[in-house]
């Protein structure tokens, strides 16, 4: 079962996959302007990330969200300089921690698996599609004729659907 959900006018949405009722993943997608990147952290022998924060303005209280990237998606930032327009596919992942005192506390994270320039749409890679990009349609696009014909006969509306 697959469901794609999006709230109208919201610039992120989630994507639930479930795998023969096995494994529900919930994956999103964010546009955003970049406003800072890191450079690559080594943590230890066996893992490196690196964070970046996305400026997102589309609402009425714009909100500064950090991400990170970890492992080989660490060089996917490579490309990406401070103030472009970015598209970043992320999981939301959380995990609870205990301290010497035995206080438990609980933390989230955003990991970032794929990054795109907005507006450069979202191809289906060679290795095939993703579950991201499964469900995503084209918008078609006329010629300027033919909408001037479209708009006689039909109310003209500027929705992409």
């Amino acid at each position: 079962m697959k469901t794609n959900w999006k709230r109208h006018g919201s610039p992120c949405f989630p994507l639930i996959i479930n795998n023969n009722n096995k494994t529900k993943k919930t994956m999103f997608k964010l546009t955003g302007t970049v406003k800072l990147i890191s450079e690559t952290q080594q943590i230890s022998e066996k893992f490196s990330k690196r964070e970046f924060v996305i400026s997102e303005t589309s609402s009425m209280y714009p909100q500064d969200l950090l991400f990170q990237a970890t492992q080989d998606k660490c060089s996917l930032l490579d490309s990406v300089n401070v103030r472009d327009q970015i598209e970043v596919s992320f999981n939301l992942r959380g995990r609870e921690w205990t301290s010497p005192t035995g206080e438990v506390k609980y933390f989230n994270s955003l990991e970032a698996w794929r990054i795109e320039k907005a507006g450069q749409g979202s191809a289906i890679p060679s290795d095939g599609p993703s579950p991201m990009s499964l469900g995503s349609e084209p918008v078609a696009t006329m010629s300027a004729s033919n909408n001037a014909t479209s708009e006689s006969t039909e109310e003209s509306d500027d929705l992409p659907f």
